[in-house]
């Protein structure tokens, strides 16, 4: 009888490398923060200690409510950005596949995903989810 071959196991000096690199990332960004901070100028002023606001005088309290319809619309916004995302990887791979009937089944089920999207955007929009007022 042969003997079976074993898979080499990863030995700890091949991560060496990795944490080699991780210690110069650490150290190097430890010793950049410092080296500001000790070596930095301190000046405070009152325009200095101001909230920048895109180079607009600040108006008002920067602890002013916003409204909900603000919170529904990012929301919105970042369910259907999220869910097109899964179409990239979706697409690299659907070349992949070996068989016609499985590249056939992903298509369809690709196109009930879009479809129940759609479905779901109309509904938001005839909500009127999107119009700001």
């Amino acid at each position: 009888m042969l003997p079976v071959a074993q898979p080499p196991t990863p030995l700890l000096s091949d991560y060496l490398p990795l944490l080699v690199l991780l210690v110069v990332a650490v150290l190097l960004a430890g010793t950049l923060v410092g080296l500001s901070w000790i070596l930095g100028p301190k000046k405070p002023s009152a325009a200095k200690l101001a909230p920048y606001e895109c180079g607009v005088t600040p108006v008002g309290s920067a602890r002013e409510r916003f409204p909900v319809k603000y919170y529904l619309i990012a929301m919105l916004f970042i369910v259907f950005d999220i869910e097109t995302v899964f179409l990239y990887p979706w697409a690299v791979t659907f070349t992949r596949w070996s068989t016609h009937a499985l590249q056939i089944f992903s298509l369809m089920e690709m196109i009930v995903f879009i479809v129940i999207l759609f479905v779901g955007y109309i509904y938001v929009w005839q909500k009127g989810a999107f119009e700001w007022e």
